[in-house]
């Protein structure tokens, strides 16, 4: 069969068909998914009870890969199984894998398969032979991947045999944020460390890989300051009033306003489980996303998130820290909405974005992806778009593509599975769409990508000036003058070529030196793994479940203790207790696109004294239901003082399983 490798591909690939672990660097649209079916091609052709795993690390991806890669090549061939969290079949996963040559799925599935030792479900790393990583830059820390990776490395460090193949795939390791190339070095090591493969990528074929994957012309288009913001500094000023009621030392602690330093401070201050401060800090956040919104796009769509906010919160009122807030809003309302609509103060940003949108779109065939970065930016930018008579003119026809989930700006997989469709066949011609577009989706050759406010590492930028593959193509990135979008996007450029310099070093290392580093950095990283599970053990066992009681994070309601509470499945979180019910209220109906095996989603729960969110019922093997909880939305209470877990990992008692 002929697999249409060009030159490049071919050399990249020399280090897998020898059987040995390597890692393949090329860019965006360089093609590593092909050089990957064809190394699992000859794997499955030239071993002895061949069996593949593909793991990549968003569920897309999945039917991705399975139906425009693996499928076509080598269908007739071997048995292939596609896998995700979507399937009914990843509940019988050990069986699959004994079924098939190849299974392609994500990674949590494979990790799943791991620890579950129930004989259909349970696998082990010795059942395969070559497993392929997607987008490996990611096996770092506390992934997926590294976790399995981790199991990898411990076997192999004691020198257990018959373990897979490693063959990793990314268009760039980065520099771990480094700015030195010693570091940058160094974290191109921890990669090869962790993923136990060398580095790979062409040496003899650098102009064809050029001419296949052309750099995209870069644009600046820089934008004045706005002289003016009469709207962006009256919330402001309403901001400074409600500093005025919280305790100096919590609001001498914020940084400047409308900066992602001030909304990292607000989610701190969060934490302290005092009613007034938690109120003011959730109420100036609110404020904060509308200056990054007015930062970003219009006042107006500022304004409508603010009034939405309140408006929502009209009938929740609990006390006077609740009632200040609200007429502090109600007060104003009405002098924001005219300073939104006050076309003088409008945002800068917007026209010069206008402006580079028409510049390309002129010609009628172009197809550009725009990306910013929160799904409400998107949704913002995808309002003005369709409002904009300029851009209607010259045909823009304008989808949004935003990452997969069950919240209210949320896609489905579907959902992001049809916007890229009609983007391929001509519906659409501009993608507006959070980082989601940066990574692994097979999105058709773009002439235009526009950043616009979406500060990002050296990776994503990578990533996304891939996207813009036509010949001729256009990557701008739309800043204000001697701003923070401006900056980042000048060091990104540092550090790409930085990670370009430590990969290079890496690869003049010599054999005995690199195994060396990479033998010292596997037992270093088994030690510290080691370490973090005692702790992680040790923190579990410092309360027993009755001491630990759950208070309401919206209204600080004392509701159960975690003797009441389940781990079951090894996933959902329950109240056993049926007195619990009469805590909350439900809501609508939860409807999630993929089916269980043992549960179904029922309906939204909340407390019923101030309303705040606290899950969902889950009807479990058809025959009970029970609220499955949030650990997010409670405040927990111990001997050792109060917290605020953001995940039930974090806990500091054992929870009972079933």
């Amino acid at each position: 069969m002929d697999f249409n490798l060009r030159p490049y591909q071919e050399e990249v690939v020399q280090t897998a068909l020898r059987g040995e672990n390597s890692i393949i660097w090329l860019p965006t649209g360089g093609g590593k998914t092909r050089a990957a079916v064809y190394v699992t091609h000859n794997h499955l052709e030239t071993t002895a009870n061949a069996k593949v795993a593909v793991l990549v690390n968003k569920v897309h991806l999945v039917d991705q890969h399975f139906a425009k890669e693996f499928k076509p090549y080598l269908e007739s061939r071997c048995k292939i199984t596609a896998i995700s969290g979507d399937s009914n079949e990843k509940d019988l996963f050990g069986r699959l894998v004994k079924a098939s040559d190849l299974v392609i799925c994500t990674a949590q599935i494979l990790e799943n398969a791991l620890i579950n030792m129930e004989e259909e479900k349970h696998v082990e790393l010795t059942d395969f032979t070559l497993l392929v990583i997607d987008e490996c830059h990611h096996t770092q820390k506390e992934s997926v991947y590294n976790k399995i990776m981790g199991r990898y490395v411990e076997k192999k460090l004691r020198k257990e045999g018959n373990l897979p193949q490693i063959l990793g795939l990314t268009a760039s390791p980065g520099t771990g944020g480094n700015r030195k190339l010693d570091k940058a070095v160094d974290h191109v090591l921890q990669i090869c460390a962790n993923l136990d493969s060398v580095i790979v990528s062409t040496k003899n074929f650098t102009p064809v890989l050029q001419e296949v994957v052309p750099r995209p012309k870069k644009h600046y288009d820089i934008v004045e300051r706005r002289a003016l913001d009469p709207f962006g500094d009256h919330l402001k000023s309403m901001m400074s009033m409600i500093h005025e009621i919280m305790p100096s030392t919590v609001s001498r602690s914020l940084r400047e306003m409308g900066t992602q330093e001030y909304e990292a401070d607000v989610l701190y201050i969060l934490n302290p489980l005092q009613r007034l401060i938690a109120q003011c800090a959730l109420h100036l956040r609110q404020y904060n996303d509308a200056l990054l919104i007015n930062d970003t796009v219009r006042m107006v769509d500022a304004f409508r998130g603010l009034d939405e906010f309140y408006n929502s919160r009209k009938t929740k009122l609990l006390d006077g820290t609740d009632i200040f807030l609200q007429g502090l809003f109600d007060e104003n309302r009405m002098e924001l909405k005219l300073l939104a609509l006050d076309d003088r103060y409008e945002n800068p940003k917007l026209a010069r974005l206008q402006r580079t949108l028409l510049d390309e779109f002129s010609d009628k065939n172009s197809h550009g992806i725009l990306f910013s970065k929160t799904r409400r930016g998107t949704h913002c930018l995808y309002d003005w778009v369709n409002t904009n008579l300029a851009l209607l003119r010259v045909n823009i026809k304008a989808g949004i593509l935003t990452g997969a989930g069950t919240g209210a700006n949320h896609m489905t997989q579907n959902g992001q599975k049809e916007t890229i469709q009609q983007f391929r066949v001509g519906v659409l011609n501009l993608l507006i769409s959070t980082s989601v577009a940066e990574e692994g989706l097979d999105i058709p050759e773009c002439n235009l990508v526009v950043r616009y406010g979406l500060l990002t590492n050296e990776i994503a930028q990578q990533q996304a000036s891939g996207r813009a593959r036509a010949m001729n193509s256009v990557y701008s990135v739309v800043a204000e003058e001697g701003g923070r979008d401006l900056r980042r996007e000048l060091i990104n450029e540092y550090l790409e070529s930085l990670t370009a310099k430590a990969i290079d070093q890496v690869q003049q290392m010599s054999p005995r030196e690199f195994r060396h580093k990479i033998s010292e950095l596997q037992q270093i990283a088994v030690l510290i793994r080691i370490q973090a599970e005692r702790k992680k053990d040790e923190r579990k066992q410092r309360y027993s479940p009755g001491q630990a009681q759950f208070q309401c994070r919206g209204c600080f309601l004392p509701v159960c203790s975690g003797e009441e509470l389940r781990k079951i499945e090894n996933t959902h979180h329950v109240n056993i207790n049926p007195e619990f019910v009469r805590h909350y209220r439900t809501g609508g109906q939860v409807f999630l696109e993929r089916s269980f095996e043992d549960w179904e989603p029922g309906q939204v729960i909340s407390c019923n004294k101030c309303g705040k969110d606290w899950g969902m019922e889950i009807r479990f093997r058809s025959v009970v239901i029970l609220p499955c909880l949030k650990i997010k939305n409670f405040s927990l209470k111990t001997p050792g003082g109060k917290s605020t877990p953001k995940q039930w990992k974090d806990v500091e008692f054992q929870l009972q399983t079933t």
